[in-house]
């Protein structure tokens, strides 16, 4: 977690933060910390049944709707509808569908949703059936997001996927018969011991399935994870970012034939109604409150996070006290540097307007150098290019960096942002948490 002062136990936000509540998107953010077992890759904030400490599955949608509570009784009389519901994980599907309804309703309760929610439940291929994709319809599921991540069976094998590599297609075809229009998958390239052939077979695969929306991330090597500790004893090979790049290419022509367009670096939809609209929430600036261990809200320019552990989560609701741990307030220049590198991973681009004379400077030579688009830019905006995808961390790096001043801020807070050693569309995963796991 990153510095920050601490919560009140109340919970309460400066007026500064409450007063244009409202007039932004608003969505919640609900993360199930629970998964069967770990894969080697991960180091999400999430727990197997050993590791709870006294928290059960059982009980924890009752934690979830406490903070629910909380969260209206700290936002005050004046509430926005909810536009989107994001159930991120660790594994939501380990949740009865019931139950995840439940904690729906609560927020349904005490917000009210807006016309059309988004209503998003992140799920392992493993943990569900035809039954339970039906029930999740049924209690108001819109869309649904499998983890997918390779077809390939060696590539499984490494990432400790146990799924069989034809189950996330079967079960996209099972939320289209319940019913959701909106079906995404996710992968993963760059696994040690993959190929570029391995890489189009699971591509392939994934579009034979017929979502309307993929998301494609790059494999980040973690420290403390099992996956790290094997490239440390030379088992396994890490990723190379020339590898990384040529995949990403593969990945954004065939989805790109395939009539799945860009619209952030590692996202990709059918149509715009197909794109994850709570997470262009998170990258256009929207209002928030993340529920549960781990998780990170932003309203008006406060940004805080809970504690993470579930147990400690727990007895903070229990005591009656927030389960936030820390908070920062995010200053006029802050503010606008996570625009212009928010913004900037999107396919509609960034003003002009926003950029530092350096940042416009510099935003000339990438022009110059077919990193940013010239018609785009004529027009008032930075659009990354193609070859500008690549090189995003340092196109974005110097948009925002001021002359003699310090570089951009710690966002720990969004999720994964993108590192200022690798390309931005390796690490460009954004949750109210920590990068879901499912």
């Amino acid at each position: 977690m990153p510095d920050g002062e601490p919560v009140p136990a109340d919970g309460s936000l400066p007026a500064s933060a409450t007063e244009g509540f409202g007039r932004r998107p608003f969505g919640i953010y609900v993360h199930v910390p629970f998964c069967r077992t770990r894969c080697g890759y991960c180091d999400f904030n999430t727990y197997t049944a050993s590791e709870l400490g006294g928290v059960s599955r059982e009980g924890y949608p009752e934690l979830a709707m406490a903070e629910i509570t909380l969260a209206s009784k700290v936002l005050g009389a004046v509430k926005p509808p909810v536009r989107t519901v994001f159930f991120g994980g660790g594994t939501p599907t380990l949740l009865p569908p019931k139950a995840i309804g439940g904690v729906l309703r609560a927020i349904d309760a005490e917000f009210g949703l807006a016309p059309g929610a988004e209503v998003t439940v992140e799920a392992n291929p493993e943990t569900v059936g035809q039954r339970e994709l039906n029930e999740l319809r049924a209690q108001g599921a819109t869309r649904l997001s499998f983890g997918m991540q390779s077809a390939v069976p060696h590539v499984l094998a490494v990432l400790d996927r146990v799924h069989e590599p034809g189950r996330p297609a079967e079960c996209a075809r099972w939320a289209r018969q319940a019913g959701f229009d909106h079906v995404s998958l996710d992968l993963i390239y760059g696994t040690p011991g993959e190929s570029d052939d391995d890489w189009r077979r699971s591509l392939d695969a994934a579009l034979t399935a017929g979502p309307d929306h993929v998301s494609a991330y790059a494999l980040v090597v973690e420290d403390g994870t099992r996956l790290a500790a094997r490239v440390r004893r030379g088992e396994v090979e890490p990723p190379d970012d020339d590898v990384l790049a040529d995949r990403y290419l593969i990945a954004d022509e065939m989805l790109t034939a395939a009539g799945l367009a860009w619209y952030e670096i590692s996202n990709w939809a059918a149509s715009a109604g197909a794109r994850c609209a709570h997470n262009l929430l998170y990258w256009t600036g929207g209002d928030w409150w993340g529920i549960g261990p781990g998780a990170h809200s932003h309203v008006g320019g406060i940004r805080w996070w809970n504690v993470r552990h579930p147990a400690a989560y727990a007895a903070r609701l229990a005591a009656g006290r927030s389960p936030g741990a820390s908070r920062e307030v995010l200053g006029p220049r802050e503010r606008s540097m996570e625009k212009i590198m928010l913004a900037t991973r999107l396919a509609a681009g960034c003003p002009l307007t926003v950029l530092p004379p350096e940042g416009l400077r510099s935003a000339e030579r990438y022009v110059a150098t077919a990193l940013l688009d010239p018609s785009a830019f004529a027009a008032g905006r930075i659009v990354l290019t193609r070859h500008g995808r690549l090189l995003a961390d340092t196109v974005v790096r110097d948009l925002v960096v001021l002359a003699g001043r310090p570089g951009p801020p710690n966002l720990a807070g969004q999720g994964r942002q993108g590192s200022l050693h690798r390309p931005l569309f390796a690490c460009s995963r954004v949750r109210a948490s920590e990068p879901s796991g499912n």
